[in-house]
């Protein structure tokens, strides 16, 4: 098979001139070629060399007028930016590898031994770059086949390859969620057998691989994969934990495995938002160390949304995700989940519409969407007459928002207004008045207004004895 009329970008055919005048062996493969056949856009670029990656490299940006060209002498790669590519050119090489170490031995190769050593068969695919068969496929593990049945197979003996670099493991869910494909039989049966070998990866590389999950158009898939194969188990046992219905005098409480999924689901037709989806993720969290059966009310996870808030920065800071900003969202939609749930439960109040929109601040609208999410059933009345409920809270948080203007709101009055006031040094009494002033704009008894605020100050003042 040939794919010449594929291969349109100029730097194909400046490595094409290039290597047919010195005449030397190129080829483009891997995931580059992969997404040409599959049409998906790809901004990766691989070549590799039979011989001197570096010195091709170099060769071809002259020749583009490319001016800055990186290279890692051992590796035997060198990169470079084009336009809105990035490509890079690496020695067709083999590997080895000690069980105690994903890093492999390496050593010059051939094309042949280049391609066996990649990850999946659809990876392993490559196309020439010499004039004399220009565009012409090379596949000798029946790639091509598998990129149209949508399957996701190693080139060699899946036990050895995922034991030889476990992260494979991972990037073949990965590969399984982002492209809709399934994983062959041996590939996943070797997957759970190695599982626990995924301890000598990073967690750095674990994550990277996680969030593209995450990111995906339906991440259930990959975590339902995640969690059969017992990967998730090594990384993530508070995951693990939510799954499983136990059942007490013929009351059952819903699977939180099963029920997390299908809220990130839910949250993804509606963001990219890498961190609105681990929101998603954890934001029941806590319900099984919370988890609890009475014989009235049945199952319980009471204070589980405060429970979560605390465990998201443990979980962040074990898996290597970011402890700033991101994780402080995250907490905070954890943390507030139930609330907007609990508004359309009973009478929209603008005092608990006040307090809402007070605590979420400009996060409101992602809160709401998660807790829209949030609202599964198989009963579809019942989610039919929530979602109508939902609206109500809705347009209650715009009509009160644009009346009142609370969110983010600091009272009018602040601390140095009430000391210059009564004329007094930092003291107890100053937090006393400003909480009052706030609780009472919170519950509608007075508007968010100075002049409103500083009359009360002064009521205040007097209350606790303090003069002008």
């Amino acid at each position: 098979m040939n794919y010449k009329e594929k291969l349109k970008h100029p730097v194909f055919k400046v490595t094409r001139d290039i290597i047919t005048e010195l005449g030397l062996e190129a080829y483009v493969i891997g995931g580059y070629v992969r997404d040409l056949l599959l049409e998906r856009p790809s901004k990766d670029i691989d070549i590799v060399v039979v011989g001197n990656g570096l010195e091709l490299a170099q060769k071809v940006a002259e020749k583009l007028r490319v001016k800055k060209v990186t290279t890692f002498k051992s590796f035997g790669t060198a990169h470079f930016n084009y336009k809105d590519l990035d490509i890079e050119f690496v020695g067709a090489r083999k590997e080895s590898y000690n069980r105690d170490s994903r890093k492999p031995i390496v050593e010059d190769g051939t094309l042949d031994e280049d391609q066996k050593r990649r990850d999946f068969s659809i990876n392993a695919l490559a196309l020439s770059l010499h004039e004399d068969n220009f565009g012409e496929l090379i596949d000798p593990f029946d790639g091509i086949a598998d990129l149209e049945n949508g399957v996701i197979r190693t080139p060699l003996d899946p036990e050895t390859t995922y034991s030889d670099d476990p992260l494979r493991m991972l990037r073949a869910i990965r590969f399984a969620t982002q492209l809709n494909f399934k994983i062959e039989n041996e590939s996943l049966k070797a997957i759970k057998e190695n599982a626990e070998r995924l301890s000598i990866i990073s967690k750095e590389r674990i994550v990277d691989e996680l969030n593209k999950i995450v990111l995906s158009n339906t991440p259930s898939r990959g975590f339902k994969l995640l969690y059969s194969t017992h990967l998730l188990h090594q990384f993530f046992p508070e995951m693990v934990n939510l799954a499983g219905i136990e059942t007490i005098n013929g009351h059952s409480h819903k699977d939180n495995f099963y029920h997390t999924l299908e809220v990130l689901d839910n949250i993804s037709e509606n963001t990219e938002d890498l961190w609105l989806r681990w929101a998603a993720i954890m934001h029941d969290i806590a319900k099984p160390p919370t988890k609890r059966y009475n014989k009235k009310t049945g199952w319980t996870f009471h204070g589980h949304e405060d429970l979560g808030a605390k465990m998201v920065p443990k979980i962040f800071r074990r898996m290597k995700l970011p402890m700033d900003a991101k994780m402080k969202y995250v907490q905070k939609l954890v943390r507030l989940h139930l609330r907007p749930i609990a508004l359309v439960k009973g009478d929209v109040t603008d005092s608990a519409i006040r307090r809402l929109l007070n605590e979420a601040g400009d996060d409101i609208e992602d809160l709401m969407m998660l807790c829209n999410a949030d609202i599964t059933s198989k009963n579809d009345f019942k989610v039919k007459k929530y979602r109508n409920n939902f609206k109500k809270v809705e347009e209650k948080l715009k009509t009160v928002e644009e009346k009142d203007s609370v969110r983010n709101f600091q009272p009018p009055i602040d601390g140095q207004i009430i000391m210059e006031t009564f004329n007094i040094e930092p003291c107890s009494e100053i937090g006393t008045i400003k909480n009052r002033i706030k609780e009472a704009i919170l519950e509608g008894e007075i508007q968010n207004d100075y002049d409103e605020a500083f009359e009360m100050m002064l009521n205040l003042g007097a209350e606790l004895g303090l003069k002008r």
